[in-house]
């Protein structure tokens, strides 16, 4: 990269902050505050790039194609707007204008936002994986086999959408009252999962073929009286960037044997799911200590360390010593030099 290469920014504009007692707040969840897109505007350009910022709404096609002869890549952060498939739009749209950009196809995008179908895939691969079933409505009988405490969940939502203390459910009641809840705030299904008691860790990757990056516990048992002992929305959201918690671990105390199988089940979803430069997969064992893929982050959020320090992957990175700037450059060298070939 000798030369000062042109990125198109991609992006999206959340304009309220997710608030767990207001389901209605909850829908941008996935986007970034405006102070943060302009924080890593300006990261990209000290990290050498000239930088096209757009924000990946229905105006974006017609400003990719006014730009497409100046850009060299594009920086995909975005990931739509609208439908259920809305992860892949950004990626086909780049795919019509013939643009290099970063992360996965859209297919792949597609799979990871639907969680649903894509632990569908891991079952084929024989990647561990909690049991599940999604519910369309309420009023849809537990399978058999599922066994309380169960986790309820959004099937296509980021960045602990709909992720609350009110998540856990321990009987039918609890569950058909969440499920409602999530059905409705998102016009969507609700992912019901085996709720795994067990250690939960965060996987950063980048690279072709990844390179996995120093792995984040999140260490639950620090959490302060009242918060249930998952990545909730009161968690990201409110402790972690409050730093009222030190709960988030990098490198965490973990044997060869359990990092062994992390780092492989890892492998093997971003092969499985056919995942390109890089993702964050996480990651939490069952009662027995044995490790469950429970979703995978594509693209993964990389908050400047101005405006978060608990952003997982630029966290993960300062722990080896890996600037912010620099891990933009790396992440968009190998974007590029997938292209090379």
């Amino acid at each position: 990269m000798d030369k000062k290469l042109i990125v198109a920014f991609l992006y999206n504009v959340r304009h309220v902050y997710p608030d767990p007692n207001d389901s209605r707040t909850q829908l941008e969840t996935d986007f970034d505050d405006p102070e943060t897109i302009e924080e890593l505007t300006h990261c990209l350009q000290k990290a050498g790039f000239n930088v096209i910022p757009i924000e990946a709404n229905e105006n974006a096609y017609f400003e990719l194609k006014k730009h497409k002869s100046e850009i060299d890549i594009a920086f995909n952060y975005s990931e739509g707007i609208y439908g259920k498939d809305r992860y892949c739009h950004l990626p086909a749209i780049l795919e019509i204008l013939q643009i290099p950009y970063t992360g996965s196809s859209p297919l792949t995008q597609a799979l990871v936002l639907n969680k649903g179908k894509a632990k569908e895939i891991l079952i084929a691969n024989k990647i561990p994986t909690a049991d599940f079933q999604v519910f369309e409505n309420p009023a849809q009988p537990l399978k058999e086999g599922l066994k309380f405490p169960l986790i309820v969940k959004p099937v296509s939502q980021g960045s602990s959408a709909g992720i609350t203390n009110k998540s856990i459910v321990n009987n039918l009641e609890e569950l058909k009252e969440q499920v409602k809840t999530i059905t409705q705030t998102f016009s969507a299904p609700a992912l019901v999962e085996t709720f795994l008691p067990g250690r939960d860790f965060s996987v950063p990757m980048m690279g072709n073929p990844p390179k996995i990056y120093p792995v984040i516990e999140s260490n639950h048992t620090t959490l302060p009286k009242g918060y249930q002992p998952i990545d909730s929305l009161e968690v990201k959201w409110y402790l972690e960037e409050e730093g009222g918690s030190d709960h988030l671990v990098c490198p965490p105390k973990i044997d060869v044997e359990l990092k062994n199988k992390i780092e492989d089940i890892c492998k093997k979803t971003w092969n499985a799911l056919n995942i390109l430069d890089w993702c964050r997969i996480d990651v939490r064992c069952d009662d027995e200590n044995n490790p469950h893929v429970l979703d995978i982050n594509s693209p993964c959020g990389m908050i400047p360390p101005a405006i978060s320090m608990t952003s997982y992957f630029a966290f993960s990175a300062r722990t080896i010593g890996i600037s912010f700037e620099e891990l933009l450059k790396t992440l968009i060298g190998t974007a590029l030099k997938r292209y090379s070939k």
